[in-house]
């Protein structure tokens, strides 16, 4: 398993925690909390795509910025 997949799973164990000990101090809001993360998911969801998008258009521009400073390094740095 590699490191990342052991930090989500980390988070997650984590956040479940987190929700059993607000299930038994508080079950109303855990329960609106468990209902309600799916559609706040829906209405993030947007924005996420827009995030990724701009992460893959300034990775372009970057590329594009650095191309000839790594063409001038010569062979060994592309």
């Amino acid at each position: 398993m590699d490191c990342r997949a052991a930090a989500t799973i980390e988070v997650a164990m984590a956040a479940f925690f987190l929700w059993v000990i607000l299930f038994v101090l508080c079950w109303p809001i855990a329960l609106l909390a468990l209902i309600l993360y799916p559609f706040v998911w829906l209405l993030l969801l947007p924005f996420r795509l827009v995030g990724i998008a701009v992460h893959g258009v300034l990775g372009v521009f970057s590329a594009i910025f650095m191309l000839p400073v790594r063409l001038l390094r010569g062979p060994r740095a592309i």
